[in-house]
């Protein structure tokens, strides 16, 4: 079991009470997908040797997508590399809107020592690490012309690591930023860190200080994706994993969004081999991989990540990596390592009271209250084993054997559509034709 500071412990308790995947700490309880993260293991040592590539994490609902996705970030970040975790929505991002994309992007990047917004500190390390390279070579770090040659590196690193393609503007703002920084206005070239990210609330006074004029654009969303991926390794990391979070979002969206965002999607899939060091994770049902009203309805998508399966057999290296429901004997495990993970005054009696026939007996009752769906009762039967750990701790004379009763409350929409039959997405019927215009990346 990972080794785990009394904080982290208190974020995973703190986050499975409120039906939550933790942030960190989920290695110590993450068990029965050893294969599947292997797999994406394989991924990030492909992107440590210079690929571009993207994975599609497949499985229904309480599979553990997000789990997983989590889990993947956190591994990557054990490994060097910079990672941003991006949740699809329909209200502040339209997937075919590469600018808000790349807003999300960057508003999450994220490294093993910045954990949101990360940008600023990948800069300073880039910079930093071209100081020392000078200093080495023998250069004075006193001498009033230092800060030029510095600048000079920046200027000739970032035109050979992105082959002379940055957009002028990126190339201007980082020049910018360097000045302001040796200057020591740092509000100044904080806000030209944020225009960087894709903010659009930047003021003129400072975009006139870089020379730039408006913010960055749909069309010009990926070049200054690239130019952040070449920083990026420059100041040291492996390079960078990006998950896009709940993908069957976009199912929800109107046909029109729905087709771009789809092909928006089929975009990331076409160029990512054309960004070195960078690994794209995107989340997904099979309703969403295999109707007509998600990739399957989307032939050039389709045809190259079609999920292929023999018999109850699937190769975990095709793109769409399958995340099977939890069974019984998983959630038990899983009961039992957070049992252990348990902050507590008095383990014996916890141990004792919470017992693995205690366990035993809550993974049939919640799976029972679900009809018998053992895939769908993670988040619930996870809450309501914390909330029996609570009552212990809480409560010398409190018998969870004696007292406890399973009784389903504050469902999410999907697990009512297991209790109800009810449909999980309101999708049109209309017939839908393909996508008449596109953006290009």
């Amino acid at each position: 079991m990972s080794t785990l500071t009394q904080k982290d412990v208190e974020h995973v308790f703190e986050s499975l009470r409120k039906g939550l995947v933790p942030e960190r700490g989920i290695d110590a309880f993450a068990v029965g997908i050893e294969k599947q993260r292997g797999e994406l293991h394989r991924q990030l040592d492909l992107a440590r040797s210079g690929e571009g590539t993207v994975k599609f994490l497949r499985g229904g609902y309480g599979c553990g997508k997000t789990f997983m996705a989590r889990l993947a970030l956190l591994d990557a970040q054990a490994r060097g590399f910079a990672t941003s975790f991006v949740v699809v929505s329909d209200n502040d991002l339209k997937f075919h809107r590469f600018d808000d994309v790349y807003r999300k992007v960057l508003t999450e990047l994220g490294t093993a020592s910045c954990s949101r917004g990360a940008l600023g500190d990948v800069l300073d390390r880039w910079i930093g690490r071209v100081e020392e390279s000078l200093v080495a070579a023998g250069e004075d770090d006193a001498d009033p012309a230092f800060d030029a040659k510095v600048q000079k590196r920046l200027d000739e690193d970032l035109a050979a690591m992105t082959g002379g393609q940055a957009p002028q503007d990126f190339v201007r703002v980082i020049q910018t930023i360097f000045e302001l920084k040796q200057r020591g206005e740092v509000a100044e070239a904080g806000a030209l860190i944020s225009w960087l990210c894709g903010s659009g609330n930047v003021a003129a006074s400072a975009k006139k200080a870089a020379g730039i004029k408006g913010d960055i654009g749909s069309r010009d969303a990926l070049d200054y994706l690239r130019g952040v991926l070449e920083i990026v390794k420059a100041a040291g990391y492996a390079g960078l994993i990006v998950v896009i979070d709940e993908a069957e979002t976009i199912l929800r969206m109107r046909s029109d969004s729905r087709h771009k965002s789809l092909n928006g999607i089929r975009q990331i899939a076409d160029a990512s081999g054309s960004y070195p060091g960078m690994l794209w994770v995107l989340t997904g049902t099979p309703e969403f991989f295999d109707t007509r009203h998600g990739v399957a309805g989307l032939a050039p998508l389709n045809d190259r990540i079609r999920f292929l399966k023999q018999g109850r057999f699937a190769s975990l290296r095709q793109a769409q990596l399958e995340l099977v429901p939890f069974d019984a004997d998983r959630l038990r495990s899983v009961a039992l390592r957070l049992r252990e993970l348990f902050p507590t005054s008095d383990r014996g009696r916890l141990d004792q009271k919470i017992s693995t026939s205690f366990v035993e007996r809550l993974v049939a009752e919640v799976t029972a209250g679900f009809k018998g769906d053992v895939g769908v009762v993670p988040r619930q039967f996870l809450r309501e084993f914390i909330t029996q750990l609570d009552l212990v701790e809480e409560h010398a004379e409190y018998e969870p054997m004696s007292e406890y009763g399973f009784q389903a409350k504050e469902l999410s929409p999907e697990e009512q559509h297991v209790l109800s039959g009810a449909s999980l997405v309101d999708l049109d019927d209309q017939v839908e034709g393909l996508v008449p215009a596109e953006d290009v990346w």
